[in-house]
């Protein structure tokens, strides 16, 4: 192998990192659809000529480890069956995809007639077939339900496309305009990186270019590597609940133990609930990004390059057959509230392990909201929202309020944008006052939307959760607000379930709150200061800083703070602690 100097690796490390977010732009600029142009799902990847992962864009956390498992099964099937200017495509999770609303593009790179490189994109479509508008139900029972299955196919063969699977795909979908725009997108984020990365091996050569991208996986292995073994050896585990199968069951149990051992780290999925009626079962894939994601949170070293060797020092447990490891043909296309209750799962148990590192548990995940029907002109349309969302407080500060979970980079859907290109109007939208969890550091505020349906009769459909379970503190730390959901309809009010799949009329309102997140540390370490702060901005009421975090207001307009009061009722309310 080149001999590489840390200068050389550090600029093309850079340059990489560079390309995969230029991907991720160019995805982003020339998309067709809300769920990708709008709520940003999708992601950007460069693999080596080995489809090793060397950079990912600045994207979904979450998609991090499924590019591997995916860039595997296309090896086993194709070998080395690459030529210049193929592109293949795969979203079947049992393919080494992660659920069906996601598809892989995939480019090999050549350089002088030798494959180089890979440029990779995954990218949430709008809709792909199946029984509901969307591909998206937590009704569904099994994946024949879910939409079109892609083993992985050629696209394109030596830069030809191949039209039958254009032309199944637009069959097949409810909105091909949209479907094929997207994938469009997805290409020319390929070509992108292709450029990206045959310009390095212009100015470096092909050796030291690949020379460069073993040494940056190397490298990634190494930090991790080192960063774990700063941590004590021991075992902690830790339990959390889905609030249902996705089908009226009860709670879904999710539970992992965590082993620092030397330099490695084990995730341990066993006890966790057998695989569910409903369409939240995991990929492995899906199950191993969590795990690496959260360790990525609580790494101490920033500069942590996105690649492959992340994932080597970790060994993930998850038995088939189970929620976190889901086997033919359980459905999946709404298991995104299972890899958020994970994260939270593991994050849970990295607690346990490195005190004051972790944030307790934010929102719950992005809340998806499905309506799909027909415009006045008969046109099917579906609209696609992942709300979002909040943070838990943090060891140092208050958690996020309306920023996404930190497993995603979701963004909620603009108002304006919603309205012009949908027959919905939003009637409400904002932060819900005293919804986060009180602590030392206050969990982000919980989010609600309220959607009016303006014409005809449409499906919805909505995954969410933590209502029987909100998210949790930490150290102290309360629980946030739990979720609900409201439909307002002509026969009256009606409190939806966390999961639901039912279908509304022309005037009609569907009103979402989600869980807002919990605190972190005694609330009554919090400086009246922050609580003032919070007072005259209307996130925390006046009774609330009292009850809660026993703290008097003198002046709500001000958020002037009773110093003496405030100080009998902490000394009152810790004494009536200590008793306890």
């Amino acid at each position: 192998m080149t001999d590489i100097d840390p200068i050389t690796r550090e600029i093309v490390k850079n340059a990489l990192a560079s390309a995969a977010d230029e991907m991720a732009v160019a995805l982003y600029r020339t998309a067709y659809s809300t769920v990708v142009r709008d709520c940003l799902d999708f992601s950007t990847s460069l693999c080596d000529a080995d489809g090793e992962m060397i950079a990912q864009g600045v994207t979904i956390p979450l998609h991090l480890g499924s590019v591997p498992y995916a860039m595997e099964t296309l090896f086993a099937k194709f070998g080395d069956d690459f030529e210049p200017d193929d592109v293949f495509i795969l979203n079947d999770p049992f393919d080494g995809g992660m659920h069906i609303p996601d598809i892989f593009v995939v480019k090999p790179i050549f350089w002088e007639g030798e494959r180089v490189a890979f440029a990779v994109t995954t990218a949430h479509h709008l809709d792909l077939g199946g029984r509901l508008p969307g591909s998206s139900a937590c009704d569904n029972t099994e994946i024949f339900q879910e939409g079109l299955r892609i083993p992985w196919l050629k696209l394109f063969r030596r830069g030809e496309p191949d039209e039958s699977i254009f032309a199944l795909l637009r069959a097949n979908v409810r909105v091909p305009r949209m479907t094929i725009g997207d994938l469009r997108a997805q290409l020319a984020a390929c070509h992108i990186g292709e450029r990206a990365i045959r310009d390095l091996i212009e100015r470096y050569g092909k050796e030291t270019f690949a020379g460069c991208a073993a040494n940056l996986i190397d490298y990634t292995e190494r930090l991790v590597r080192a960063e774990i073994a700063s941590w004590p050896d021991g075992s902690h585990s830790f339990t959390d609940y889905m609030d249902s199968d996705g089908v009226g069951g009860p709670p879904v149990r999710l539970h992992v133990t965590l082993t620092v051992k030397g330099d490695g780290l084990t995730a341990d999925f066993t006890g966790s609930a057998p695989q569910v009626r409903g369409a939240l079962n995991n990929t492995l894939s899906f199950t191993a990004s969590v795990v690496g994601m959260c360790v990525r949170c609580v790494l101490q070293e920033a500069d942590v390059p996105n690649t492959a060797g992340m994932f080597r020092p970790l060994k993930i447990i998850a038995p088939e057959g189970t929620v976190v490891n889901g086997v033919m043909p359980a459905a999946s296309s709404m298991r995104g509230v299972t890899g958020f209750r994970l994260v939270d799962t593991v994050l849970g148990a990295l607690a346990g392990l490195l005190p004051d590192r972790v944030l307790a548990a934010g929102e719950g995940g992005n809340s998806l909201i499905i309506i799909g029907g027909q415009r006045p002109d008969g046109a099917p349309y579906v609209y696609y929202e992942l709300m979002s969302g909040t943070w838990g407080g943090r060891p140092d500060r208050d958690g996020n309020d309306g920023l996404c979970n930190p497993a995603n980079v979701a963004s909620n859907i603009p108002v304006e944008q919603a309205e012009s290109e949908y027959p919905i109007r939003i009637e409400r939208y904002g932060y819900v006052p005293d919804s986060g969890g009180a602590g030392q550091f206050r969990g982000g505020l919980a989010i609600e939307r309220e959607w009016r349906l303006l014409a005809g009769e449409a499906h919805l459909a909505i995954r969410s959760d933590r209502r029987l379970h909100p998210p949790y503190g930490l150290y102290g730390g309360e629980p946030g607000t739990p979720s609900n959901t409201v439909l307002y309809g002509e026969n009256g009010d009606e409190i939806l379930p966390t999961m639901v799949s039912t279908t509304i009329k022309s005037g009609e309102r569907v009103y979402h709150r989600q869980a807002g997140a919990g605190g972190w540390g005694d609330p009554l370490d919090r400086s009246p200061a922050a609580v003032a702060d919070d007072v005259r901005n209307g996130k925390v009421s006046v009774e609330v800083a009292r009850v809660r975090h026993g703290v008097v207001i003198a002046d709500e307009a001000s958020g002037a703070v009773d110093e003496a009061a405030t100080q009998t009722r902490r000394r009152e309310m810790r004494s009536s602690l200590d008793a306890e």
